[in-house]
């Protein structure tokens, strides 16, 4: 069904094996655009026998290892207005599709005020396995058709589009499952990339941005050479004094991954303590970093202070204080609500522990691992298992088979295993 609007949309992708995905991708555009450009370079799978059946228009591009020029052959064939782009595995949410349009009616309602605009951006969330978000990002994904408009670089290509001049749109959202372990492993992803960030490299060696991003790619592998040639990678990053010239995503990313590396090593915590604080040197009061630092002060046994740390979080999140730098809690807050429930339970705050489980729990009633210690924390502080279902009975409905087994086995994971017998009992009723 094309658009209610007069500002014609179009719609373009370029794919190649993405027959598990491109439905989602197509579908959440579909009542947005009036023409589905997808370019496929050289797909062995259904993917081009799904574009056509869902109305798309499809073209071939040999592929020749560069991203650029296969996307800006699939900017040459479309006639709208304006455009949007997506990968195979990117989706918008219905409600952030009209979002889109209501956004770009404004903008061609009001001209002399918008003129200069040359798109929108929007939030990227990558998904995991589960269809949780673990990191965010900026991204341009939304941009008016014009022959000025293109993507530059083989690799980790971007749009030529003057970021002052863009409106950002941060209740707009893009869905992500490509960084997911899953996705990784059937795409093979991860391979393609590092060949091509390796070409690249031997054409342009100094370049710090394909070593972070050839690190990032490494780093994903299980491979224990990759993951030593990223760490290699990473070290040089951290320690190049021109590391100004390294996009201040990367150099976060390079921050997360020698923290959460030092993090699970016992004989490493003061080295993770100084990462740390060096991350919030570089990045003032960006909430992630101040989490690891609580992390840190938890596992050290200071409590109090770490939870003066987490609070100072949550307060940054309420505000969107120190987020712009931060790419793991403003994505999934459930993070930080998790490490403030392990916290208050070293407090012995038990309000704290129900109030944050409730939170967590409210937005994913799934997560056994949250459910679980609360039940077992709530049993061990004397709270009865009746005011424990009475607590629960606000989240989970005890009439539903589903969500009983929820609750049994979290109990029984934590150890609670009379309060498990006794809801598996219900189950059987």
């Amino acid at each position: 069904m094309p658009p209610k609007s007069s500002v014609r949309i179009s719609f373009c992708m370029i794919v190649k094996n993405g027959e598990k995905t491109i439905g989602k991708a197509l579908e959440s555009v579909r009542d947005i655009t009036f023409e589905s450009i997808v370019v496929d370079t050289g797909s062995t799978d259904n993917t081009v026998e799904i574009a056509i059946e869902m109305g798309a228009k499809v073209y071939h591009f040999k592929w020749i290892n560069d991203f650029s020029a296969a996307r800006n052959f699939a900017l040459d064939h479309t006639t709208g207005d304006w455009i949007i782009t997506l990968d195979a595995d990117e989706y918008f949410m219905p409600e952030d599709a009209k979002k889109i349009v209501k956004l770009i009616q404004k903008m061609h309602s009001e001209p002399d005020k918008w003129e200069d605009c040359p798109g929108i951006s929007c939030v990227g969330i990558n998904l995991d396995d589960n269809g949780r978000p673990m990191t965010k990002w900026i991204t341009y994904h939304v941009f008016r058709n014009s022959p000025l408009l293109r993507y530059n670089g083989r690799i980790h290509e971007g749009l030529n589009i003057d970021i002052s001049k863009v409106f950002h749109a941060k209740d707009i959202f893009l869905m992500h499952t490509g960084y997911s372990q899953s996705a990784h492993t059937d795409t093979g992803k991860a391979y393609r990339n590092i060949e091509i960030l390796k070409s690249e490299l031997k054409l342009d060696p100094d370049n710090l941005n394909l070593k972070a991003y050839l690190a990032n790619s490494l780093s994903i592998s299980t491979d224990e050479e990759d993951q030593a040639e990223a760490e290699e990678l990473f070290t040089e990053l951290l320690n190049n004094r021109d590391n100004e010239s390294i996009h201040k995503w990367q150099k976060i990313k390079t921050f997360v991954y020698f923290i959460n590396k030092y993090i699970s090593e016992p004989q490493k915590i003061s080295d993770c303590e100084d990462m740390c604080r060096k991350a919030l040197a570089a990045f003032p009061g960006a909430v992630d970093f101040e989490y690891f630092l609580a992390k840190v002060s938890s596992i050290k046994g200071e409590y109090r202070t770490a939870w003066e740390l987490l609070k100072s979080c949550e307060e940054k999140l309420v505000t969107s204080v120190g987020t712009d730098d931060s790419i793991m809690i403003p994505a999934d807050p459930t993070i930080l609500f998790s490490q403030m429930i392990l916290t208050a339970k070293a407090l012995g705050d038990i309000e704290s522990v129900i109030l944050y489980s409730t939170h967590v729990l409210t937005m994913d009633k799934t997560r056994l691992s949250i459910l679980g210690p609360c039940i077992a924390t709530l049993l061990h502080y004397g709270i009865s298992e009746e005011e424990i279902i009475a607590l629960l009975s606000n989240i989970y409905d005890f009439n539903n088979a589903d969500d009983l087994s929820i609750i049994a086995r979290a109990a029984e994971d934590s150890g609670a295993k009379d309060f498990a017998k006794r809801i598996k009992n219900a189950v059987h009723r």
